[in-house]
């Protein structure tokens, strides 16, 4: 793709452009579409697997595309051999997988919330400062709803000339936190369906627009 992966717009050390607000939530737009799409509205119902920044590809609109199905499975089929255990990237997976749950559609949607919050932080889950007393999740959502500002990536955030429009911006910071928090919930019955995120996100995305 021409403008390479989100992984590499999120952590190149050699680019010198970063990501709009705007263009981070239309990305998450795009890939939630793309998700919903192989849950939902595919002919059969198909799991990604490995749902990451780096098989996020963008092309010369910036227009979000999920690519690598290497690990992808028809759900309710063990045609490929790959129905239960680890799947995944490390940090992207959610933790039923590790105790060799079988592959679900909720699997993506915590992959998805995982993504979404190091689209928003700038932070990946594999990060130093995560452990096992503190991950990606637990750092997002121990900021809602008063300290979300402090964790989005600085090149996010455009300052605004007016109260009510900073005002507005932060409850869709806030907003998108939420979703990314309660998609990566521990429990796969707690994450958000995948179609009320697409709703949610494009709510969002109407309101960054008329400030």
């Amino acid at each position: 793709m021409p403008n390479e992966s989100l992984h590499d717009w999120l952590h190149s050390s050699t680019s010198t452009q970063r990501l709009s607000l705007l263009q981070r939530i239309n990305i998450l737009i795009d890939v939630a579409i793309a998700v919903n799409y192989l849950h939902n509205h595919c002919p059969i119902t198909i799991s990604h697997g490995d749902l990451k920044p780096s098989n996020i590809l963008l092309d010369d609109d910036m227009v979000a595309h999920v690519g690598d199905f290497g690990l992808a499975q028809i759900l309710g089929t063990d045609s490929n051999n790959n129905s239960t255990g680890v799947k995944g990237t490390i940090g992207y997976a959610p933790p039923e997988y590790g105790l060799g749950s079988e592959m679900r559609s909720s699997g993506d949607v915590y992959s998805f919330g995982i993504t979404l919050l190091e689209v928003m932080t700038g932070k990946k889950p594999t990060d130093d400062i995560f452990n096992e007393d503190l991950s990606l999740h637990k750092f997002a959502s121990m900021s809602l709803p008063d300290q979300v500002v402090n964790i989005i990536d600085d090149a996010a955030i455009v300052e605004q000339r007016t109260e009510v429009k900073a005002k507005k911006m932060e409850e869709c910071l806030v907003s998108t936190i939420h979703i990314g928090v309660s998609c990566s919930m521990d429990s796969p019955t707690q994450r958000m369906s995948i179609e009320h995120v697409v709703h949610e996100l494009q709510h969002i995305l109407d309101v960054l627009q008329s400030i």
